[in-house]
């Protein structure tokens, strides 16, 4: 999976920070790029007697979103699990001194396993599938389990008010994308189908969930997790740069997204692979619930479509942002206007599953909207 270094680096600066710091990886290294780690470019070192280590570091030059590049907090939730029953990798360092490789970075262990791509998990038997998703699922709850003030950090996040936040949060994104203007046609993207009625019911304190605060992931789903190479188990969870102290339902809803994106006809990251039946082995939503239940002490199933709309929304507002750097030609690639083109059907869903929350709890609410 590693290969050509595309971001270059000071190797020999590198080095002599690791013999300064972390003697105990040896050097002279050998560095290659892995090609995954979007946000942040992550490189194998591997030192000479064999073993190796992960590195990752925050990109050069402007950040348009410095959420998405937040290495120090990966470094330090990741330092903060090593001593408890969430599988995690061991953290060597962290440097936030620029003038080493030019920008902050840390280093891990290299978790030799097993990266699943797909959620499906086609190549594998009924029996694995279950098992696979069993010991994801089961993860998550232990790590929603964990005391994050206990762990040393009560001061990651807010845990009171996680939906208000990040509603507040996107009715501000929305509307600047909504305005961004096609470069050539100066047409704007335009609102989300039923953006008002859809902030109106996830900002209704009678619908909401009741509030709740852990550490969440902020990107759980199988192929931020790495499985034990020949055994159903999880070695490790990666991409950190999202996690904060919010609601659990967010990382359970994103996990389930693609039993439940599955549904419509226009689908986004999912595939017919999770349509009730289609593939053996695939737990339904109501196991999952169960696993997770059983594991964390409390069920998510009473406030869990609920969670799912605003999850669906969401994900059709990410679509939204997308659109705009499309109109604006900061992204012109085909799979950026094909994602862009599902914040439609996307938010039409979310309203649908907001219908059918308000049909299964009752009309009052519905008379408001």
């Amino acid at each position: 999976m590693a290969g050509r270094v595309r971001h270059p680096i000071d190797v020999k600066a590198l080095e002599r920070y690791i013999e300064q710091h972390v003697p105990e990886i040896k050097t002279p290294l050998d560095v290659k790029q892995f090609g995954f780690g979007q946000s942040n470019p992550t490189y194998q070192l591997t030192s000479p007697d064999g073993q190796r280590y992960v590195m990752r570091k925050k990109p050069p030059g402007k950040l348009i979103s410095k959420a998405a590049h937040k290495v120090e907090r990966e470094y330090r939730i990741i330092h903060a699990l090593e001593h408890t029953d969430v599988p995690v990798p061991k953290a060597y360092c962290l440097c936030e001194d620029d003038s080493v490789v030019g920008t902050p970075f840390y280093i891990m262990e290299f978790l030799d396993g097993r990266i699943i791509e797909d959620p499906a998990m086609p190549g594998l038997s009924a029996r694995e599938r279950t098992a696979l998703w069993k010991a994801a699922i089961e993860t998550l709850a232990r790590f929603h389990r964990v005391d994050f003030r206990a762990v040393g950090l009560e001061a990651y996040g807010k845990p009171q008010g996680f939906y208000n936040r990040q509603l507040a949060t996107w009715r501000t994104i929305c509307a600047a994308q909504a305005a961004a203007k096609d470069t050539d046609t100066g047409k704007p993207v335009g609102d989300l189908p039923h953006f008002d009625e859809l902030l109106a019911f996830f900002a209704d304190p009678a619908r909401q969930p009741r509030d709740k605060g852990t550490l969440i992931h902020g990107d759980y789903k199988i192929d931020n997790v790495v499985f034990h190479k020949t055994e159903p188990r999880v070695i490790g969870i990666l991409d950190w740069e999202m996690s904060t102290v919010g609601h659990p339902l967010s990382d359970i809803a994103n996990i389930m997204g693609p039993f439940y994106n599955a549904k419509m006809r226009a689908m986004y990251s999912s595939s017919p692979a999770f349509l009730e039946g289609a593939t053996p082995g695939l737990p339904d939503p109501d196991t999952i619930m169960r696993w997770y239940a059983d594991v964390a002490g409390w069920d998510p199933k009473p406030e869990m479509n609920w969670a799912l709309a605003f999850s669906t929304f969401r994900l059709g507002a990410i679509c939204q942002g997308i659109a705009a750097r499309v109109a604006t030609r900061q992204a012109s690639s085909e799979s950026a206007v094909k994602h862009a083109s599902s914040m439609g059907p996307l938010s039409e869903y979310a309203w649908q599953l907001v219908q059918d929350e308000l049909d299964t709890k009752g009309g009052a609410a519905k008379a408001r909207l």
